[in-house]
């Protein structure tokens, strides 16, 4: 992989439009306590009086950051741009442990680029609470990623 790439303007303006902002806590679709764009709370961390955009897209470059280095661990080919930004959205959205478990890694460090691009569409169900329920959201931004995965 080419490891020149970091997720580009682009690539964080995507996901935080996907994630969509909240300043206060809620908990997301899977019922993970959330806040700003997406950012899952871990254990000790809080936010009493909310968070600004700002704070809260320093939280989505941290947060992008972590997904940057499960790309980088886990897939052994060279990627363009799109192919990084798309699987840098993906990633932050299903989480590391999922990517590195997923056909979609399998198929893409097997050189089958259209097969990992088509897989991308699969992931469009929320699993919280243990049924998986289909998301017209999450399908519309896995059709996205797999857009900018193929270049689009």
């Amino acid at each position: 992989m080419n490891d020149a790439l970091t997720p580009s303007q682009a690539a964080l303006d995507f996901i935080a439009a996907h994630e969509g902002f909240r300043a206060s806590v809620y908990r997301d679709a899977a019922g993970i306590e959330t806040i700003g764009y997406g950012h899952r709370l871990i254990e000790g961390e809080s936010f009493p009086d909310g968070i600004g955009a700002d704070a809260a897209r320093r939280l989505l470059a941290a947060d992008a950051s972590r997904a940057e280095a499960a790309v980088r661990a886990h897939v052994g080919i060279a990627l363009s741009q799109g192919q990084f930004d798309a699987l840098v959205s993906f990633v932050f959205n299903i989480g590391a442990g999922a990517f590195a478990g997923s056909t979609l890694l399998r198929k893409l460090n097997a050189g089958d680029i259209a097969g990992a691009a088509d897989e991308l569409l699969r992931w469009n169900k929320i699993t919280g609470g243990g049924v998986p329920v289909a998301e017209p959201g999450l399908a519309a931004r896995r059709a996205a990623e797999r857009l900018m995965f193929l270049g689009g």
